[in-house]
């Protein structure tokens, strides 16, 4: 089996048991009081299914990224930054403007 694919399944699986253990914690602190919710329902163990099974999908997935992003190449000592090119010097100036006594406004008094 090729390393990514295994990289692969190991974080899915440990994504859907950190998934499971965050699944235990919302039943066990009664948040929302989830837990009276499932066990007084008849679709109970479904709800808590697709919710460890949703909850699964976006463990798994921010497991796999951050596995992915740690791993860094640690080869990289050759400068950085490319080629640089200097900034232009920007000279501001005046520049006059005739303007016609017609068009010039009245003055306010």
């Amino acid at each position: 089996m090729p390393k990514l694919v295994r990289l692969y399944i190991t974080q899915v699986a440990i994504g859907f048991g950190i998934a499971g253990a965050f699944v235990a914690m919302l039943l066990w602190f009664n948040i929302a009081n989830l837990w009276h919710l499932v066990t007084h329902s008849d679709k109970g163990l479904l709800a808590v299914v697709v919710l460890w099974f949703a909850n699964g999908i976006v463990f798994a997935g921010v497991q796999f990224a951050i596995a992915i992003m740690r791993m860094k190449d640690d080869d990289d000592d050759e400068p950085r930054g490319g080629h640089r090119q200097g900034v232009m010097a920007r000279e501001y100036m005046a520049i006059p403007v005739r303007v016609d006594d017609r068009c010039r406004p009245a003055p306010r008094r």
